[in-house]
């Protein structure tokens, strides 16, 4: 059996929500708004043995799978959709980017069609709506801020750059065109009008042979009567702005902090996002005076442990001379950059000995004594986390709406256990490396 740390008595005896997130970051970015809305929540590294048992309100799966082949994605949403289940849940959350991060050929669609077979469900909803980080859905179009997705800084992203902000068109481009399903649209009107409102024009575009919808979500508001809408749905798509709102549907309501370990020993920051969010947080700390030193795809080509090696002299010498201060190591690059490398290395060969790299560094931080890692990038987290063998996580307080601190036992660690930092890399504000630890306990 295995107990979330460090969490308060449930109103509940049994596992109510399964959710599976499409890589890392957005899995501790949903566990921590589910824990703040008063949920008992345990995030597990990918799909848990099938004797595994988690005493928890809601279950967190934690899966590399967004940007891998989309047979592969099925494959791994599917057993964990499985193993959700046989733990008792009775909802299933398929926890997607709020820039709905995907290419013509998934991995979204693919994945949302395999779980409604596979949960013989009719009719669903999809939103990566969140509102609290600028992310909002209008007439279907998908909003960063105040501009739209296809005209944000996602139009460049090296694995899934994000030309359509018209999220009813890019997802109907990914379902498979032989089982007929077709998407709509839940509109802005309608969200704000009541849960009963959505419920209807839900029942309806079922009646009128849709399968998926899009839904608009302008505020928190608008989630909250989606998440009252959803109280009996057995799937649905999201990003992580809606944990806050299915809570309640089993009577939970906003709880205390939870309180993590004491934190100690080096800090550390890896930055693999190439998003113009965490551009800009590089920038700042770099600016602000901190250490860092700059990861290059051709070298890492040319020579990766002579690089690795260097890298590591250089935070011993730092970490000797000041043994308080946060070291980054960092990829992320302009889009020239990136396009540069790619045009050396080919896109495969660029992003895998980044990846490498990161994972090496990973692991020899935590040996090294480092006790909180912060990480900036979804598939840079998901491959430093892999490293690190870490199982589950314990989530912390927020540092910036999405991302909160967590905790996770490793043998790795000197101190049995590291403080983690898993940032999306399109979230947190301009000083998030600077702020992030002075918010770890």
């Amino acid at each position: 059996m295995i107990e979330p740390m460090g969490a308060p008595k449930p109103p509940l005896e049994k596992l109510v929500l399964g959710c599976i997130a499409d890589d890392f970051t957005g899995a501790s970015d949903l566990a921590n708004n589910l824990v703040r809305a008063g949920m008992r929540v345990v995030l597990t590294v990918d799909v848990p043995s099938p004797g595994e048992s988690i005493d928890a309100d809601a279950v967190v799966v934690a899966l590399k799978s967004r940007t891998v082949a989309a047979s592969a994605a099925v494959e791994q949403s599917l057993r964990a959709c499985r193993w959700l289940r046989a733990q008792g849940a009775g909802q299933i959350y398929f926890k997607i980017c709020s820039t709905f991060d995907s290419t013509p050929a998934g991995n979204i669609g693919p994945v949302i069609e395999a779980l409604m077979e596979e949960l013989d469900c009719g009719f669903s909803i999809a939103t990566p709506a969140f509102p609290e980080n600028g992310r909002t859905v209008v007439h279907g179009h998908l909003f960063v801020g105040d501009t739209l997705l296809s005209e944000s800084g996602m139009r460049h992203h090296p694995l899934t750059p994000m030309t359509d902000a018209n999220l009813v068109r890019v997802l109907q481009a990914q379902l498979n065109p032989a089982k007929g399903r077709k998407v709509g649209l839940i509109d802005y009107q309608t969200v704000a009008q009541s849960a009963p409102a959505i419920r209807q024009r839900m029942d309806e575009l079922a009646a009128e042979g849709f399968s998926i919808a899009i839904v608009d979500a302008l505020n928190n508001a608008d989630l909250a009567r989606l998440g009252e809408a959803l109280h009996n749905s057995t799937f649905l798509t999201a990003g992580s702005g809606l944990g806050d709102s299915l809570p309640r549907n089993w009577g939970f309501a906003p709880s205390h902090r939870v309180s993590l370990p004491p934190a100690r020993g080096q800090k550390a920051i890896l930055a693999g996002s190439c998003s113009v969010a965490t551009n800009t947080q590089v920038q700042r700390f770099i600016r602000d005076g901190g250490e860092a030193l700059m990861l290059d795809p051709l070298r890492l080509a040319a020579d990766i442990e002579l690089e690795i090696a260097q890298v590591l002299a250089w935070a011993d010498a730092c970490w000797r001379s000041e043994a308080a201060l946060p070291l980054l190591v960092y990829s992320t690059a302009e889009p020239a950059q990136v396009s540069a490398a790619h045009a050396q290395l080919g896109v495969a060969r660029s992003g895998a000995v980044v990846e490498e790299a990161m994972s090496a560094l990973a692991t020899a931080f935590v040996t090294r004594g480092v006790g909180s890692l912060v990480v900036a990038g979804g598939e840079t987290a998901g491959i430093c986390v892999k490293a690190l063998s870490i199982r589950q996580m314990q989530i912390g307080s927020q540092i910036d709406p999405g991302v909160p601190w967590c905790y996770a036992r490793t043998s790795l660690s000197p101190h049995g256990g590291l403080h983690l930092a898993l940032k999306s890399g399109n979230f947190g504000s301009p000083d998030f490396f600077s702020k992030a630890f002075t918010l770890v306990a």
